[in-house]
C-alpha cells in the first residue's frame, strides 16, 4: 500500500474534480426547478467552476512549489470538500454559484499538484504505470461524469451529486498525509500575484461579458463595460509579466506559432466538443422526458469513443505527426457538432448518437497529441508553464463557450418563438411550465432550431481551428506522452 498509495490518493482527487465538470450537466433541470433558477443562473453554475480553475492554475503550480506540494494539494482537497458541502446544502442558486468558485479553487490547487506529487514519489518504470493510471483515471472520470450524475440525480436529488465528494475527499487526505512525500521547487522563486489577480479579472471579466450578453444583449452597457474590463485587465497582464522577473506566463512563448497553435487547438476543443452538451442534456430531460439516468446515458457515446480513441491512439499512432493528430481531431470534432445539428420537431436521442460517436473519436486524437504537441513546441525549461498555459485557455474556452453558445441557442428559439421570454424559459428547463400556452411542436421545433445553430458554430469552430494548427503548428513528429489528459506534466519550474 505505502508503494502505490501515493497514486491512489492522487488519483481520487483527480477523478473527483474532473467529474465535477460533467456531473453537473445532467442535473441543471432538477436544479432550475428546486432552484428556481434562472438560464445565466444555470450558465454560472457551470461556468464558474471551470473559470476558476482556469484563472488560477497557474498560480497555484507556483504556489504549491514554494509551499509544498503535499501541503497544497491536502489543503486544495479540504477546501473541495467543504464547498462540496455547501454547494449539496445551497438554498438558492446564487449561494450555489459562489460555492462552486470556491470548489474551482480547491480543485486548481489539487490539479496544479498531481502530476508534480507522482513525479516526485515515482521513477523509472513506476513512474510509467503511475503516470498510465493516472491517465485512465482521467478517462473514467470523463465517461462516468453524466452516467454517475444521472444515477444520483434520479436516485437521491441533484444535491448528492455534491454530498458523494465527502468520503472521497476524506479518503484523499488521509493517504495523501500518511503515504505521500512532501516536494518542493529546489530553485525557489516567488509567485507571480499581479498576474494571477489580473489574469483572474481578464478571464472573470470576459466571461460575466459572454453570459451578460445572452440576458441584456451584446450591445448593453454592462456587457461593454464587462468586455472593456476584460482587455483593459489582459492589457495590464501583457505589461506586468513583461517587467516582473519571474512571471506566471513568459509571453515570449507565444512568438512560437507551434505554440500559438497548440493554445488555438486547446481553445477549440473544450469549446466546439462540450459548450453545447448542456442544453442538449436539458432537451433531452425537459423536451424528451428522458429521465437524468438515460438522459445522462445518452451522451456516453462521446465519453466512451474518446476514451476508446485515446487508449488505440496511444498503441497504434505512436510517432504520428502531432500537427496532423489535432488537425484530424479537431475536423472530426467539426463533422460530429454538424452531425448533431439535424435535429428537427420529431427528433430523439438517436438522432445524436452519430456525431456524438464522431465528436468522440476527435477528442480522442487531440487530447493526448496536446501535450506532446505542447512540449515539442517549447525549449524544455518552459514545459510546466506551457502545458499550465495550455490546460488555462482549455478551461477558459470551456468556461466562455457555455455562455456564448447559449446565447445563440436562446437568439434562435426567440426567433421560432416570437418571444425572448419564452426562449429562456425553454433553454432554462422550463418547458413544462410553458406547455398549455405554447404547443408542444413549437416547443420542440424551437428547441430543434436552437441546438442546430448552437452545434453549427461549434462545428465551425472546430474547422477554423483545425486550419489555424494545420498554419502554425509545424514541430516535428514526436512520440506520444503517457499522460492522456489535460493537466500539467511534472516538470520542474526553472
Amino acid at each position: 500500500m505505502r508503494k502505490w498509495g501515493p497514486l491512489v490518493a492522487v488519483c481520487l482527487g483527480t477523478f473527483m474534480l474532473l467529474l465535477d465538470v460533467t456531473i453537473v450537466t445532467v442535473a441543471l433541470p432538477d436544479m432550475a426547478s428546486s432552484l428556481d433558477a434562472s438560464l445565466s443562473s444555470l450558465q454560472w453554475v457551470i461556468d464558474v467552476y471551470a473559470l476558476a480553475l482556469a484563472a488560477l492554475l497557474l498560480g497555484a503550480g507556483a504556489g504549491a512549489d514554494l509551499a509544498g506540494r503535499r501541503k497544497f494539494y491536502a489543503a486544495g482537497t479540504v477546501l473541495f470538500a467543504l464547498s462540496s458541502l455547501a454547494c449539496g446544502l445551497a438554498d438558492s442558486s446564487g449561494v450555489l454559484i459562489t460555492m462552486r468558485a470556491l470548489q474551482g479553487v480547491g480543485a486548481a490547487a489539487m490539479f496544479a499538484t498531481t502530476l508534480p506529487l507522482l513525479g516526485a514519489a515515482y521513477q523509472g518504470r513506476d513512474r510509467s504505470i503511475a503516470l498510465g493510471v493516472w491517465g485512465a483515471v482521467n478517462g473514467a472520470a470523463a465517461a462516468l461524469g453524466p452516467i454517475l450524475g444521472g444515477l444520483l440525480t434520479e436516485g437521491f436529488g441533484w444535491r448528492w451529486i455534491f454530498f458523494v465528494n465527502l468520503p472521497v475527499s476524506a479518503a484523499a487526505v488521509w493517504l495523501t498525509i500518511r503515504v505521500v512525500p512532501e516536494s518542493r521547487n529546489p530553485a525557489g522563486g516567488r509567485i507571480d500575484w499581479a498576474g494571477t489577480v489580473l489574469f483572474a479579472l481578464f478571464a472573470g471579466s470576459l466571461t460575466y461579458g459572454a453570459v451578460n450578453a445572452g440576458t441584456d444583449g451584446w450591445g448593453a452597457g454592462r456587457t461593454l463595460v464587462s468586455f472593456a474590463v476584460s482587455a483593459l485587465a489582459l492589457l495590464v497582464f501583457v505589461i506586468a509579466e513583461r517587467r516582473v522577473a519571474r512571471p506566471l506566463m513568459d509571453l515570449s512563448l507565444l512568438r512560437r506559432p507551434a505554440f500559438v497553435g497548440v493554445l488555438v487547438a486547446a481553445v477549440a476543443l473544450n469549446a466546439a466538443a462540450f459548450g453545447v452538451l448542456p442544453y442538449t442534456s436539458i432537451w433531452l430531460q425537459t423536451l424528451l422526458g428522458m429521465s437524468p439516468v438515460t438522459g445522462g446515458l445518452a451522451l456516453v457515446p462521446l465519453a466512451l469513443a474518446s476514451f476508446a480513441t485515446s487508449a488505440l491512439g496511444g498503441r497504434f499512432l505512436h510517432g504520428v505527426s502531432q500537427r496532423l493528430l489535432l488537425c484530424v481531431g479537431l475536423l472530426l470534432i467539426g463533422f460530429g457538432m454538424f452531425g448533431q445539428a439535424l435535429l428537427d420537431s420529431g427528433s430523439d436521442w438517436k438522432s445524436l448518437v452519430a456525431g456524438l460517436i464522431v465528436t468522440g473519436v476527435g477528442v480522442g486524437l487531440v487530447s493526448p497529441a496536446l501535450a506532446s504537441a505542447a512540449l515539442a513546441s517549447v525549449p524544455q525549461r518552459s514545459s510546466g508553464m506551457a502545458t499550465g498555459a495550455m490546460n488555462s485557455v482549455r478551461q477558459l474556452g470551456y468556461a466562455v463557450s457555455i455562455a456564448v453558445f447559449g446565447t445563440l441557442v436562446t437568439s434562435r428559439m426567440t426567433d421560432s418563438l416570437h418571444s425572448d421570454e419564452q426562449a429562456r424559459a425553454l433553454a432554462g428547463g422550463a418547458a413544462g411550465a410553458l406547455r398549455g400556452r405554447v404547443p408542444d411542436e413549437a416547443l420542440h421545433s424551437a428547441f430543434a432550431t436552437g441546438l442546430n445553430w448552437g452545434a453549427v458554430a461549434a462545428g465551425s469552430l472546430a474547422v477554423v481551428a483545425a486550419l489555424a494548427v494545420f498554419a502554425l503548428v509545424r514541430t516535428p513528429s514526436a512520440p506520444p506522452v503517457q499522460v492522456r489528459t489535460n493537466a500539467p506534466v511534472p516538470v520542474e519550474r526553472a
